[in-house]
């Protein structure tokens, strides 16, 4: 289930992470926004969980994590690049 999925996952950024923040978005405020927001140091991060690749993307996901890619870092992450973006993820944050 995603809500496991993503409960795992901030899990594993604050122990990656020590003192970062994670906050959880309202998906109601503004349509498409990333699931969470990493704050680390002067960096930041948005994901968006999905339960697997082939999991439907709500309407202007693809735009917000476009967007906040180019701004500093987003993703979509599920099981199968969880590993992969938290690498990536790391490397954007020691840059």
């Amino acid at each position: 289930m995603e809500r496991v999925f993503q409960k795992n996952l901030i899990c594993d950024i604050k122990k990656t992470f020590p003192g970062c923040i994670v906050l959880k978005n309202d998906p109601n405020y503004i349509c498409g926004i990333p699931d969470l927001l990493v704050l680390y140091k002067d960096k930041w991060a948005a994901l968006e969980c999905k339960k697997n690749i082939n999991s439907k993307k709500r309407p202007h996901q693809e735009h917000y994590v476009d967007l906040m890619n180019e701004m500093s870092f987003s993703r979509f992450v599920h099981s199968g690049n969880r590993e992969e973006v938290l690498r990536e993820l790391q490397q954007t944050f020691q840059s």
